[in-house]
């Protein structure tokens, strides 16, 4: 059915302008002043309102396997919860277990992945290297419309990549035009650390922060960005939570290096006192990594994230309930890593972000779906509202309140970071490939409804590499 959304102000990462849209067949139609409907459409009323492109969360993990257990959020309740936020896709993690075949795990989580009720894509981790590898990435590349990878630098003993992976998938990511990417922790020193506060007795979540200094997640960045200006691959670095990766990454821009980074919404709101709360679950329940970190960084957070220098939000969302994060609660090391938010991350951007000044709207539109969709090649088909664009829309009323609580989100965990936060602009309607999938503060998701979407490569970006590079190489002297 069509859609004709009227009376309201259009707003992207470009331009505000007040217009009509018309959806029809999945895609944007028509964008324009006091536009006809096409006969039968189904009329939404966006007077006082915005309307902006769905939300693109460039980093969940939907029922990951992770430290024993299993997330407990699965792709049809994660995207439903997405929808009622206002995102309407999600860039997702396949994970490889040490050994694992590339190709098995990519299908695996795709079977998973089947009952989205929203758009998804993958990241694909590369945890280990031999042959196979290098091979199952061109597959990837080629037949699959995956262009990014991830390298996890923390995890030592399970799925952290040393620098000889790095340095070996960083070289076949330039060969395929693909963009690395890189969870930036050095998985050495957390270790050592982690034994040493084990050994003193410290077996609480309070341990987790104390494990994981900025210092550690400032060197793995600036070490992950150095390599990659070596093999002049561009590098995205996943959830900034400190000033330490973002000095290194503003270095590295400034230098005219092409390095991009994304921030969670999380990490910009909540400080590392969630740490010390005397209740055990309270506690245990923030244990992510990177942990949460004292108010400063909050502020370095949010001066990069208006100058540039981080160009996207995202959640990292990662569900475990209380009797999960139990499986730590002798030893902090154990506690299942991950907490929620793909439903608020883009509600608590706009009242922290639009309503206090630090982000105009069109800023909110570009950090919250079209850099994303700009960087991982999908824009303008996402990320935007025009002619021939998907028709992932949220009508946005700039205000109207909603208080946040695990009592009603629609994600499956039994606590919310942003527990008792009322935040003022809000999405009363979102569609998603032309259909109303949340409305009147109700879902309306289908299962399975939602489609990979595959994420073509970088081919001119690195041709242009190539052929700087040729210009600057040395000639060869010519014997007489």
């Amino acid at each position: 059915m069509a859609l004709h959304i009227k009376g309201g102000t259009v707003v992207t990462a470009e331009r505000s302008v007040r217009a009509d849209v018309v959806t029809e067949g999945g895609k944007i139609v028509a964008v324009g002043e006091r536009l006809e409907a096409p006969k039968g459409a189904e009329v939404i009323d966006a007077g006082g309102c915005y309307v902006m492109p769905g939300g693109i969360d460039p980093h969940t993990h939907m029922e990951l396997p992770f430290m024993g257990t299993v997330a407990s959020e699965d792709f049809f309740s994660g995207t439903t919860a997405a929808a009622c936020g206002g995102t309407t896709m999600i860039i997702d993690f396949v994970i490889p277990g040490p050994r694992e075949d590339i190709m098995e795990a990519y299908q695996t989580w795709r079977g998973w992945a089947e009952k989205s009720a929203a758009d998804y894509s993958f990241h694909v981790a590369i945890t280990w290297w031999d042959d196979s590898v290098h091979k199952a990435m061109e597959t990837l590349t080629t037949k699959h419309g995956v262009n990014s990878f991830k390298h996890f630098m923390a995890y030592k003993g399970a799925i952290m990549a040393d620098d000889e992976v790095l340095v070996n998938s960083f070289t076949r990511a330039r060969e395929l035009g693909a963009i690395c990417t890189v969870h930036a922790e050095n998985g050495e020193l957390v270790f050592h650390l982690q034994q040493e506060l084990l050994a003193k007795g410290i077996t609480g979540p309070e341990g987790h922060p104390l494990s994981r200094p900025p210092a550690v997640e400032g060197e793995a960045a600036n070490r992950a960005i150095r390599i990659a200006q070596v093999i002049d691959v561009p590098l995205y670095v996943v959830h900034n939570s400190c000033e330490d990766s973002v000095e290194a990454i503003t270095r590295a821009r400034n230098e005219g290096q092409r390095v991009f980074g994304e921030v969670l919404a999380g990490h910009l709101l909540i400080d590392d006192s969630v740490y010390q709360n005397p209740d055990w679950e309270f506690a245990a329940a923030h244990v992510m990594s990177p942990p949460f970190r004292p108010k400063h960084h909050q502020r370095a957070l949010w001066r990069a994230l208006q100058a540039g220098m981080l160009q996207t939000t995202a959640t990292d969302h990662c569900c475990f309930c209380a009797p999960q994060k139990a499986m730590g609660k002798d030893d902090f090391t154990l506690i299942p890593n991950g907490t929620g938010g793909v439903e608020d991350r883009m509600h608590v951007l706009w009242h922290h972000g639009v309503n206090k000044g630090r982000l105009t709207m069109n800023e909110f539109v570009a950090v919250t779906s079209a850099s994303a969709a700009k960087i991982f090649n999908i824009y303008p088909r996402k990320g935007d509202i025009a002619a021939g664009s998907d028709a992932d829309i949220v009508v946005w009323d700039p205000e109207k309140s909603r208080t946040i609580s695990k009592d009603t989100h629609h994600q499956n965990i039994d606590l919310n970071i942003f527990e008792g936060m009322e935040v003022r602009g809000i999405n009363v309607v979102t569609v998603s490939q032309g259909k109303i999938v949340f409305m009147d503060g109700e879902p309306r998701t289908e299962r399975g409804v939602g489609r990979y979407i595959d994420r073509p490569t970088y081919a001119p970006y690195y041709d242009a590499i190539q052929k700087r590079s040729d210009m600057h190489a040395p000639k060869a002297v010519e014997r007489v």
